[in-house]
């Protein structure tokens, strides 16, 4: 096992030989040679070429050196094209930790059957007049920054399951074209993370028709791993079990508290309250920030979408879906 294995669990390393084609013993090889053809794109500025660094973006693309480097590219390109996205990208710039306070993006400290960390998104509690979408997609893509440099992570992937209940005609027409475009070549086609499952639950019929507006720009991959549940939460168990989920999706964890994954981030400069104080944290020298999660105290709950759990059972207002909505695609 080479050094940049470290740490990982030998069902892990078995794990990214069978299923990523990770072979420790031309690990180096493989890094260098994705590392040699950076000179090929003299537009573009590679800031960070460590073997670790690499090694993600590797294991991201199942070590097909060639498109482990066009993702490298992409990754560096789509923050040089969009430099306002990353000016004073960390959890104490204004924006950012609105979002993070306001739970954009939740984490769950248990990770599920899989071994993938799972993120949750409760669309209703975006306040527009208090988050732009922009800063919600900053502080998501700064929590995947910390996240990813958990090797475990890098190998066992995400899910991401986004709650739709309450969310409003008017917040819907917020999402334009451009905006989501914009998103999803930030996480589809510029991020070295491996994504087993986007899942939709209580989805109103408006967000049907933003979904196909943005089918045209997601790989076929990608549709095959986005699942519209609608009210069927059985058909959510299916593949995420209840025991990796709070009470809101049927789960048989408490109520997920949003400020966790902020004073994960923010520390003692965490606040719920409408109040911003200064921090040194700086997201590319954390270190698997994910495992503190189970030293904070007890939080303060924030709002959430108006989800009623009544004897383990989840009670939505009617979105106009079906109780019996099945899940769009399965997993290849």
């Amino acid at each position: 096992m080479t050094h940049l294995q470290a740490g990982l669990s030998p069902e892990t390393i078995e794990k990214a030989r069978l299923e990523l084609n990770e072979n420790p013993d031309i690990l180096h090889q493989d890094i260098q040679q994705v590392r040699d053809m950076i000179i090929t794109r003299p537009d573009i500025g590679f800031l960070r070429t460590d073997d670790a660094f690499i090694l993600r973006f590797l294991r991201a693309r199942k070590f097909h050196q060639m498109e482990a480097f066009r993702l490298l590219a992409q990754y560096f390109q789509y923050r040089q094209l969009n430099l306002d996205m990353f000016k004073n990208f960390k959890a104490d710039d204004p924006g950012i930790k609105r979002a993070l306070t306001d739970g954009f993006p939740g984490v769950l400290e248990n990770r599920d059957h899989c071994g993938r960390k799972i993120l949750l998104l409760f669309a209703a509690n975006w306040d527009q007049s208090r988050n732009s979408f922009i800063d919600i997609l900053r502080a998501i893509l700064l929590s995947l920054e910390v996240l990813i440099e958990d090797q475990e992570l890098q190998i066992n992937g995400f899910i991401l399951i986004i709650d739709w209940s309450n969310f409003s005609f008017k917040q819907a027409s917020k999402l334009t074209p451009s905006i989501l475009k914009l998103a999803i070549e930030g996480l589809q086609d510029s991020f070295p993370a491996r994504f087993g499952g986007v899942h939709f639950v209580n989805q109103p019929w408006y967000i049907h028709a933003l979904y196909t507006l943005i089918k045209p720009f997601l790989k076929d991959k990608t549709r095959k791993r986005i699942f519209l549940h609608g009210n069927n939460l059985n058909s959510l168990h299916q593949l995420i079990h209840p025991e990796c989920l709070p009470s809101e999706f049927g789960g048989t964890l408490p109520p997920y508290d949003m400020g966790t994954w902020a004073r994960t981030l923010l520390g003692p400069d965490y606040s719920d309250e409408n109040e911003y104080t200064h921090t040194s944290y700086n997201a590319m020298h954390v270190k698997h920030a994910s495992s503190s999660l189970e030293q904070e105290d007890s939080p303060k709950p924030m709002k959430r979408s108006q989800s009623v759990v009544e004897a383990g059972t989840l009670k939505h207002e009617d979105l106009g879906e079906s109780e019996n909505t099945q899940p769009l695609l399965a997993l290849d």
